[in-house]
């Protein structure tokens, strides 16, 4: 495996790992917040990434490579509001989307067309999450400050985790 793709490789499932921590903390505060709709949500996002690391890992051994299990650092834990929840989750899912933009970058440059084939699911899968994520912002943008309105929206949200799962 060539160096500098398998050192992405291992940087991209220290990010994986670092989404699932994060999306565990964030199911907490919404549990703790009362948004049990939403802290089911992020419970399944937490799940999901860790697939994906997963995924990586199990990609890099068959592949010859050495895996790397990185420490992480502390998620960030308290939020404002469930609009501050949601601009996170969004900015979390950009910058996944932008390492395996690195990641894609550098397999096209050592021509490694293996990676780069088997990366093709991660781009379709950020292309999911982040517009998954824009569109549960908007609707809470739209929704202010109404709490009937963020009774339905933690009620309405236990559809899109169902089809996450």
């Amino acid at each position: 495996m060539i160096t500098e793709i398998q050192i992405l490789l291992n940087d991209q499932i220290k990010y994986e790992a670092a989404a699932s921590m994060q999306y565990l903390a964030m199911a907490s505060w919404a549990d703790n917040a009362g948004f049990s709709g939403v802290a089911e949500f992020f419970y399944a996002q937490s799940e999901e990434e860790k697939a994906h690391m997963t995924k990586l890992v199990k990609f890099v051994n068959e592949r010859g490579g050495i895996v790397t299990i990185s420490a992480l650092e502390k998620p960030v834990d308290e939020f404002k509001n469930l609009n501050s929840l949601f601009e996170y989750f969004l900015k979390s899912e950009i910058f996944v989307t932008e390492q395996i933009n690195k990641v894609i970058y550098e397999c096209l440059q050592h021509k490694d067309y293996n990676v780069h084939n088997f990366m093709q699911w991660y781009v379709t899968e950020q292309l999911q999450e982040e517009s998954t994520a824009r569109t549960l912002l908007d609707k809470l943008n739209i929704i202010g400050d109404d709490k009937t309105g963020h009774y339905l929206f933690d009620r309405d949200i236990i559809a899109i985790t169902a089809a996450v799962e």
